[in-house]
């Protein structure tokens, strides 16, 4: 037994709802898309760097940084021409294979000790063994690559050419950065150690 005037009101009740919905105007709209506008806000606020974008090996990244070391007598000239490049006297990469030094490098967390020449990096020594060391940017940058070498201060083991990252007390702790420390004499690394 159903109240005839109950059913009624529902039914219009019903009906009323389902007209307004549908009606002109009355449907949800989504909001304003700002994204771009909070990039370009974002962009306005951060300051520009001299320096290249670090290369991450997560998003298929990790080689180095590509292009010439501009020296002060080719900037006093100007602009370097198309494929010209000019070497950094003191990147110790430039030194020749056959005038570089030979140093003992014992890697403790791989359990072996190399030869590492004065002129390539400890990451690259290790990475041509086939070990999978920890890097990032490979400019001295940030501290991905960080390694801590037990026998010291690190500035008496190895060279860091552009070093950005480290301070005198971290490297008086013995922590180097293996993307661009080069060795100056024998020594103990253990990998993947960082400040």
């Amino acid at each position: 037994m159903v109240d005839a005037l109950g059913l009624g009101l529902g039914i219009m009740l019903t009906l009323t709802v389902v007209i307004l919905h549908f009606s002109k105007g009355t449907a949800w709209q989504p909001a304003e898309d700002i994204v771009d506008d909070v990039l370009e806000h974002r962009a306005a606020t951060v300051p520009e760097t001299d320096f290249p974008e670090p290369m991450s090996r997560s998003i298929g990244g990790g080689g180095g940084g590509v292009g010439a070391v501009v020296s002060g007598e080719a900037e006093a000239e100007g602009e370097l021409e198309e494929g010209e490049e000019t070497v950094d006297e003191d990147d110790p990469s430039s030194i020749p294979d056959d005038e570089a030094d030979v140093y003992e490098v014992e890697f403790v967390k791989e359990g072996e000790t190399i030869e590492v020449k004065e002129n390539e990096t400890l990451l690259d020594a290790g990475e041509d063994e086939g070990w999978d060391l920890p890097y990032a940017c490979r400019e001295g940058q940030c501290i991905s690559c960080g390694g801590l070498i037990t026998d010291g201060h690190a500035e008496e083991y190895v060279e860091h050419h552009t070093n950005q990252m480290l301070g005198e007390e971290e490297l008086s702790d013995g922590y180097t950065l293996t993307c661009v420390a080069y060795p100056v004499a024998d020594l103990t690394l253990e990998t993947g150690e960082s400040p």
